[in-house]
Formats: C-alpha cells, structure tokens, sequence
C-alpha cells in the first residue's frame, strides 16, 4: 500500500531506480561528450535511444526520466556563448517524440517526460500526453515543471519568466484542466465501438468541462478517448516552499537534488509533510534523489574511472549550468571568492543546497562549486564496487526515508550498463531490489493500487465516478 513504503518480497525496504537523461550530449556532466567511450552524441538517432531503453529494461529501472528546457543557459555572462561551446544541453531535441519508438521494444519501462506548463496550453498538450500513453500501454508519466530560464520566456514572446510563486499558481490551474479533460470528460464506458449499432462513442457519456479560470478557459471536452492511466503519473521536481505545496497536491513521484543526508532527510519529510496537508498518505508520493554512479568491479577500479572522467570536465560548461540553476551570473564573482547569500527566481531549491552546504570546514568559492557540480550536477557522486555503492545506497535510504535514486550518467550508455551489471544485482543480494517487474502501468508498478489515480489525489475529484447524477 502506498501508506507504507514498499518492500521486496523479502521484507526489506525496496529501491527503485529511474535513469536521468536527456535529449542532447551534455546532461549533468559538461564535457564529458569528448569521452572516448561516451555515445551522447548519438542521441539524434532512434536506435541509441531503444538500446539505452532495453539495458534499462534488463536492470528493472521503474522509469527512463528525460529532461527538457525550452531555451538555452544564457544567464552565465549574459549569453549563450559558455552553453554551445561546452554542449551544456544544447543542442536539444524534444523528449516527447522519443517514448513510442522506446515503448515499442519494451514491456515494462515507463518514460517520463518533461514538459512546462508556461507555454503551452494545456488543451493540445493534453491529447500528446493521452496519445503517448494509449502507444505505451500506460507507461508515461509527466514531469510537470514550470520553467526557470529567462531565454525560453523571451523565446516565447516574454519580457521575462514569471515571479517564481506566480508561475505555481499558473501551473495549479493548468493542472486542473488536464484533470478535467483526461481524467473526467469522458466516461470509461463512452466509447462503445459497437458495429451492430452503428455507435462509436455514446454521446451523452462525453461531457464538456465548461472551465473558466484566472488563466485558462477550457470549454469543451477532450478529444481523445480514456488512455490506460487516464491521466499519467505525475512527476515533478520543485523543492521550493510553494514547489512543495504543490508536489503535495500533485506529484506521485517527485525528485530531490539534495547532496547530503540532513538535506535529502528535510526534503523528503517536507515532500511527506506537505501530501498529508493536502489530504493525502506520507507515502502517496515516490521521493527519488539525484545520484551519480561511478562503479566497477573492485572499489579501486572506480576510484581510477572517476580521475579520468575528472579530466574530461568542461568548467565552463559547468559554470553556465549552475548559474543557470541558481538564477545567479557566476561571472560576475571571482573564481575564488566564497559565495554568500543570493536571491534567485530560478530553481530556489538549488541555492538552499549551497547555502547549505557553506556550513562545511571550506569555503564555497565559485571555483570550488564548477568542479564539484561538474561530474552530476548538484546531486551527490558514489564510487565504489557494486557492492560498496549498493551498501551507500540501502544506507542513504534507510537515513533519509526517500524511495529511490534519479540516476544521472557521467557517460552514456556506459553508466547506466555498468549499473545494471555491477549495482543491480549486489543490491538483489542486500534484498532491497526486486527481481521481477510487477504487472500493469507505470502508475500500478509504483504503487500496486491499480491504473488510475488514487481516490486520496486531489485530482481525483474530476474522475466521472465523482460527477453528481444527472437529476430526472
């Protein structure tokens, strides 16, 4: 049951994975594309993206998780110049247009995929998302995000972003639409297909939402039939006060990027605290934290891969990630000058991070933070044997109460089939991992409560079973 965290079959607290990726050569490690044995290059065919897909498959990942922005960093000096010379996430592609080909040769995986509330009405949107999750059986879910990165705004034909709260309330009503239309327009027995009638779907049992609000007017019904899911799981990675409210009326999975245990505990109980304010269970919401994994055979195997993966950093690259993260120009500090407080309209959860983390025995100088964020971004890196990281992480777990781990890679495919062949099945020796998948959607594979959202989800109240009768 989702009011308690899951087990194995054996009784022991269970790990899930998701694979953190996305549709360019430099995700969360900048430069590490001029590695010799690294593919990210290849993400502009289809054939990288359904072998990463089967590997993920073979190592029961619950999910194959790919990022997205709509613009490119730009913040660093005020240009985009750092991004494109690093490849620090552009050029990207749209991670929508990848998950049919990923699901047609896989049975179980799920595919979440990113997409921003900001700039798109939910109408179009919602029909892709119900297309995608008829073509995979129920395996999507969304990452519902509402964009931080000032070049998409402008790129969209704004001054500038939103104020950060603003954009949640934005987001609260988009949300509210997609759960009309997916989740309540049409009831389950509408479509009739019945050749002997000449009925294809029963009129009377598709309903127009009539939805008028602050930001979005949604008259009529959807335009697809009920998908497996309804309405896909939903992910979502806001960290933030009003990020957190949100992910507990929301978010069935949500993602932390804290790089220590007190941080990765706080977030996880706040994630837990705010689903049980919105009416809902501790445990009606996968916690995952990013982690980087670098493994091998024997702990010195590792500590070798991680000095030569470090040579391959590009610092300028990392620099124009950060400070696109942290709302925050890192060009205007010098490299070794400690950064104090900032105040950003960016991904606030990141700027707690290292205001955080400046209570360690060293400074946090620009410097300092390029190097550290550059193999993994601002999630935490493991090294060791399969065994010694899958001790860390039943470890991590048991310290922090999250239920999985956002796998980012340093190179690809490399990371994620050193994790399958080397932190799989150690963690299948401790018991925390499963061996099999279980049957039915991404939802059902999460939780084991069936297809649709659960009757404690705020989104719930839109599904047809919750419609007054008609009167007469």
């Amino acid at each position: 049951m989702a009011t308690q965290p899951p087990t194995t079959p054996d009784g022991e607290r269970q790990v899930f994975f998701n694979a953190f990726d996305m549709n360019c050569v430099g995700h969360q490690s900048p430069g590490l594309w001029r590695h010799p044995e690294d593919r990210s290059r290849e993400y502009r065919s289809l054939d990288y993206w359904v072998g990463l897909a089967r590997t993920l498959e073979e190592g029961l990942f619950e999910s194959l998780f790919i990022a997205d922005v709509l613009g490119p960093y730009d913040v660093y000096e005020g240009s985009p110049r750092a991004a494109l010379r690093s490849g620090a996430q552009v050029p990207v592609n749209d991670p929508i247009l990848l998950v049919p080909a990923m699901a047609a040769a896989t049975k179980n995986l799920g595919f979440g995929v990113t997409a921003g509330t900001a700039y798109e009405h939910p109408y179009p949107f919602s029909r892709r998302l119900a297309t995608l999750d008829h073509l995979s059986d129920g395996r999507v879910g969304w990452n519902a995000v509402t964009g931080y990165l000032p070049s998409a705004a402008r790129n969209l034909g704004e001054a500038d972003q939103r104020e950060h709260d603003e954009r949640y309330d934005h987001a609260d009503e988009y949300l509210d639409v997609i759960y009309q239309l997916l989740g309540g327009s049409w009831e389950d027995d509408a479509v009739a297909d019945d050749p002997t009638t000449g009925v294809f779907t029963h009129p009377d049992k598709v309903h127009d939402i009539g939805h008028r609000g602050r930001f979005f007017t949604v008259p009529g019904a959807a335009i697809v039939e009920p998908s497996p899911q309804r309405v896909p799981l939903i992910f979502q990675a806001g960290a933030s006060p009003r990020g957190q409210r949100f992910a507990g009326r929301h978010a069935e999975a949500s993602f932390i990027n804290s790089p220590t245990d007190a941080l990765a505990k706080k977030a996880t109980a706040n994630l837990r605290a705010a689903a049980v304010a919105a009416g809902r269970e501790p445990y009606d919401i996968r916690v995952f934290t990013l982690i980087t994994v670098v493994t091998g055979k024997t702990d010195a195997e590792a500590k070798e891969k991680l000095e030569e993966l470090a040579s391959y950093v590009d610092i300028e690259g990392a620099l124009a990630l950060l400070s696109g993260w942290l709302g925050v120009d890192l060009a205007r500090f010098d490299p070794d000058e400690p950064l104090g407080d900032v105040e950003s309209n960016a991904i606030r959860s990141t700027v707690a991070n290292f205001q955080a983390l400046a209570g360690d025995d060293k400074e946090w100088t620009v410097r300092r933070i390029a190097k550290w964020a550059g193999i993994g971004g601002v999630g935490r890196v493991l090294v060791g044997s399969g065994e010694t990281v899958a001790r860390e992480l039943a470890r991590i777990q048991d310290e922090t109460d999250v239920d999985g781990f956002n796998l980012a890679y340093h190179i690809t495919p490399g990371t994620f089939e050193d994790l399958v062949e080397h932190v799989v099945p150690a963690l299948q020796d401790l018991g925390r991992y499963k061996t099999e998948y279980r049957p039915g959607t991404l939802r059902n594979k999460l939780f084991g409560e069936g297809d649709r959202l659960s009757p404690r989800h705020y989104g719930a109240r839109f599904a047809p079973s919750a419609r007054p009768a008609a009167a007469g």
